[in-house]
């Protein structure tokens, strides 16, 4: 599996995922469902696009994904 592995593909398909959060249109919900789906909708952004800013190398067959969540002025 690790051989046919793109990982500028992979992280370029976290980073369309997470645009693809931000443009989703909200359902026709109101009041609590409508928190809910706008809670996962922010959960399911942040996970797509701290795994699109992502390093990833692949070494003896294990994917490590470096992520720097130090603030910009720290790193």
């Amino acid at each position: 599996m690790a051989e046919g592995l793109d990982l500028d593909a992979m992280l370029e398909r976290f980073r369309d995922r997470a645009e693809a959060v931000k443009k989703r249109n909200l359902p026709p919900v109101g009041g609590e469902e409508r928190q809910l789906f706008l809670a996962q909708a922010q959960a399911d952004y942040q996970d797509f696009a701290i795994i699109g800013d992502a390093e990833a190398s692949l070494e003896d067959g294990i994917l490590t994904l470096t992520i720097d969540l130090r603030p910009p002025d720290k790193a």
